[in-house]
């Protein structure tokens, strides 16, 4: 394979959620892994509704993710080309006006079904003459522009089955009959572009090879096709992957914001843990955490794809960014770790990393570490943690310190398993729960340790 081309083409009008993700990341891995290139594409057609804060926030998710665009474009500076062309498509008659209201077009797509006939459009616009259009025009409609799709032969009107191919980077050999759709509309009653004919524009003019995106576009492609052709261009490959949804099954949208990438990236969870899920998740691949991106790309493999809609749990996330932390090494997390002043950083991250949901969750320990926590202590065990804080041994202090401890304190009270272990623990850490304790307590000073327990 030559070096591929591909795009990710996010509207700026929202944050990216973790679906937007999944196509993102199936893009950058496959440049990846074939030495390819990946241009970030802004389709910013919506002038009302873009917005530069959104297009900014992209690139910080996408960055964050550990995605960095060979190339940056945006669509709403290509205007010009796009006047360019589709004044040619009018020009040939393949791009032709249509007056019809949404209600007018969506009554005669009832009378359609009512007769047993599909829904498609009856290119009745082309039987308007020029004093028809004026007339409608001089009423203030406005036209909206449909592409006259290649379906017939010598009648316009005589619509017939035409076959369009691709083999799916995906899903394997893929037709759509271009008969049993209506004539695209490619520019609204304002005279703005909906998002197919920009794209396809662009991806001939920026040589994308490859368009990677969610299976939603599929019944898409065939028409797309026969516009690449029309404009004399060479359509790329196609690739269309499964959808994610929610937990319960539901659609993503931009308006869920606690799957938005932002959301995600603030509630404290690891980049590769969120683009392992995202890429494995609905693969025949084990969803595994995956430390380097480089090695999800040598991974990745459209075939592994499923074709059902994959779910997406929060809840797996959280376990799954546990797993990273806990085999992260400490080379790994060095610049991002607070260490207590003193204190070996290898040596913390070994002692906390086993206990960590979150990364930040090593503040707490690190805080605990240097200057402790309020002591728990139940008022059965008071007389017990009074007599240990005698039997503290001297520093300096080792992996077999705890033990040595508990064990006098065992020998002074009679105090054995859980009924030791765990007021001590609860004492020093004022936590139930957390590191072992022969990797932590060497870590902890003496004299504050006997301070929060006097």
């Amino acid at each position: 394979m030559t070096s591929p081309i591909v795009r990710f083409a996010p509207s700026p009008t929202g944050r990216i959620h973790i679906g937007n993700a999944r196509t993102a990341l199936y893009n950058w891995l496959f440049a990846q892994q074939h030495g390819g290139k990946f241009i970030l594409r802004f389709d910013d057609t919506d002038k009302a509704r873009s917005k530069e804060e959104f297009a900014d926030g992209i690139l910080i998710d996408l960055a964050w993710l550990g995605i960095e665009p060979d190339r940056i474009e945006r669509q709403s500076a290509r205007f010009a080309d796009y006047e360019v062309i589709t004044a040619d498509l009018k020009a040939k008659g393949l791009l032709y006006p249509c007056y019809e209201s949404g209600d007018e077009l969506e009554r005669k797509r009832s009378r359609s079904r009512a007769r047993g006939l599909p829904p498609i459009y009856d290119r009745s616009a082309l039987k308007l003459s020029q004093e028809e259009k004026d007339a409608l025009e001089a009423e203030g409609r406005k036209p909206h522009w449909r592409f006259l799709l290649p379906n017939y032969k010598d009648d316009l009107f005589a619509i017939e089955r035409t076959e369009i191919h691709w083999d799916d980077l995906f899903i394997g050999p893929q037709t759509v009959d271009l008969g049993s759709m209506s004539d695209p509309v490619l520019v609204r009653e304002d005279g703005s572009w909906l998002y197919t004919l920009p794209s396809i524009i662009d991806d001939a003019a920026f040589g994308v090879t490859h368009v990677i995106r969610g299976g939603d576009h599929i019944t898409n492609t065939g028409a797309q096709i026969a516009i690449f052709k029309a404009l004399g261009f060479t359509p790329p490959a196609f690739g269309h992957h499964n959808l994610l949804t929610g937990s319960e099954g539901e659609g993503l949208s931009k308006r869920l914001g606690s799957l938005s990438l932002e959301g995600l990236r603030s509630a404290g969870l690891e980049a590769m843990a969120v683009a392992s899920l995202a890429s494995l998740i609905g693969t025949s691949d084990a969803v595994e955490p995956i430390a380097e991106m480089q090695d999800l790309a040598k991974m990745f493999d459209p075939h592994k794809v499923s074709k059902s809609p994959a779910r997406f749990d929060v809840a797996e996330l959280d376990g799954l960014n546990a797993k990273l932390l806990h085999a992260l090494p400490y080379e790994a997390v060095s610049d991002r770790l607070s260490v207590p002043k003193g204190v070996d950083g290898a040596a913390f991250w070994d002692a906390v990393q086993g206990n960590l949901e979150k990364f930040d969750d090593a503040d707490r320990w690190a805080q605990i570490v240097a200057s402790g926590a309020d002591p728990l202590i139940d008022d059965q065990d008071r007389e017990m943690v009074g007599q240990a804080i005698a039997l503290l041994p001297q520093e300096p202090w080792s992996h077999s310190t705890w033990m040595e401890w508990a064990n006098a304190v065992k020998a002074e009270t009679g105090r054995k398993g859980k009924g030791l272990f765990m007021p001590l623990r609860k004492a020093v850490t004022g936590s139930a729960s957390g590191p072992e304790m022969s990797k932590l307590l060497p870590l902890m000073d003496r004299d504050t340790v006997l301070a929060r327990l006097s």
